[in-house]
């Protein structure tokens, strides 16, 4: 029997459940005496698990999947073991210079650690290069536009490509948004509309570059000549298999979903590239990094078994083999390997991305302000209000709520 079980919460999603399969059995080689239990669940009910349900600090679950805008959350509330003590006692061999500081500093607080990275992935405009490269598109959208075909820098080209690109009848549209209300897809693109205009979180929520975003988002998502239908049904997940289908032509999404279109046997091998996400002009490209950390439970019975396992899967040749399930490594040996760039080429610009990536305020009042732009867009994909009197129905709200980021 085996002498120990680790129960590890992980969010569902295939590729992450593949490649902790496999770095569970390449453990359990090494060590048989601990049998592990990992639960897949989806993101509300992974939250509900750790927070609401206190399964971390109960001890029900040792592991889990956190991902980067909950730590703050998890911080405060103590619901996860201090690192920093076992790091000293058992380094992780190259830490934290092996690793982008756009990785590393995220996770402390007062200079203490909770998690290890486990899967990176800085938002980027993703399109499909065998489109934009093909001549004839070319000649055709030189012809309709007065300007070339290429990875657009602005929005306003942003939607040229798009109408250029949607065609119903071959079942191809120019582009598409997760925009499922589940409080993280809209509160990331929202995010990335308003500051590639010049706006910031912790601003009014009614300013004018906010009014502009929500504005630009609800038209795009609206308009059956650009976009992809039914956004608003789709989460990242399933707007990256929409993606790996070949049926949208460019789109703003996590850096995973370009890696995977390159994995053995995808329709897009060979056919997928990446690009700074468009901006208004003035304003740089701006990029959004939210990733997902291994923690352990302060609750847990198995601290020193749960970090060896930890510690085990940051060696470089763990993080390597990540890569062939479509997840992304997270340490700089992985992102520079030159095998990993010939097999799927875009990881040859995700050092770029993420050193130039933002990240969300460190908040445990950022899940309350999720909750209230997750709303506004809502409420934006399914009335006719203006988006100026959402914005500041809103505002009210966080007013009221006393959510603030300073």
């Amino acid at each position: 029997m085996p002498d120990t079980r680790l129960r590890i919460a992980v969010r569902e999603f295939s590729d992450f459940e593949n490649a902790l399969a496999e770095q569970i059995a390449l453990y359990r080689d090494l060590h048989p005496a601990i049998e592990f239990e990992a639960v897949p669940l989806d993101l509300h009910a992974l939250h509900s698990e750790l927070f609401e349900k206190s399964g971390l600090r109960s001890g029900a679950w040792d592991v889990a999947h956190i991902s980067t805008d909950w730590l703050a959350e998890a911080v405060d509330e103590g619901i996860l073991e201090e690192l920093t003590p076992w790091l000293h006692r058992i380094p992780v061999p190259d830490w934290p210079q092996g690793w982008s500081r756009s990785i590393v500093e995220p996770l402390y607080f007062d200079e203490k650690l909770y998690c290890l990275p486990w899967h990176d992935g800085p938002e980027c405009l993703m399109y499909r290069r065998d489109l934009f490269e093909d001549p004839a598109e070319q000649a055709s959208f030189r012809n309709r536009y007065g300007y070339e075909l290429k990875p657009p820098v602005t929005w306003n080209q942003f939607t040229d490509v798009a109408r250029f690109f949607t065609r119903p009848r071959q079942n191809l549209y120019g582009t598409m948004f997760a925009a499922f209300p589940d409080g993280h897809n809209t509160l990331y693109d929202f995010a990335l509309q308003l500051w590639s205009r010049g706006g910031e979180l912790y601003a009014p929520l009614d300013a004018p570059e906010a009014i502009a975003a929500l504005d630009f988002y609800r038209d795009t998502i609206r308009d059956t000549e650009l976009c992809y239908p039914d956004a608003e049904k789709l989460d990242s997940t399933r707007s990256g298999d929409v993606f790996l289908s070949g049926a949208v032509a460019m789109m703003v999404n996590w850096f995973g979903f370009a890696a995977r279109c390159d994995r053995p046997g995808s329709p897009l091998r060979g056919k997928v590239s990446i690009a700074p996400i468009p901006s208004n002009p003035g304003n740089p490209s701006v990029s959004l990094s939210v990733f997902w950390t291994l923690g352990i439970g302060s609750g847990s019975k198995h601290k020193e078994q749960a970090y060896d396992f930890l510690h085990f899967l940051t060696q470089p040749e763990l993080d390597k083999k990540m890569v062939r399930h479509g997840t992304v490594g997270v340490r700089l040996s992985t992102w520079r390997d030159p095998e990993a760039q010939q097999n799927t080429p875009v990881y040859s610009k995700i050092e770029e991305i993420s050193l130039g990536a933002r990240t969300l305020p460190r908040s445990r009042n950022l899940p309350a302000f999720a909750a209230c732009v997750n709303d506004v867009v809502t409420t934006a994909l399914t009335t006719k209000r203006p988006s100026a009197e959402i914005l500041l129905d809103a505002q009210r709200r966080i007013a009221a709520k006393r959510i603030t980021f300073r």
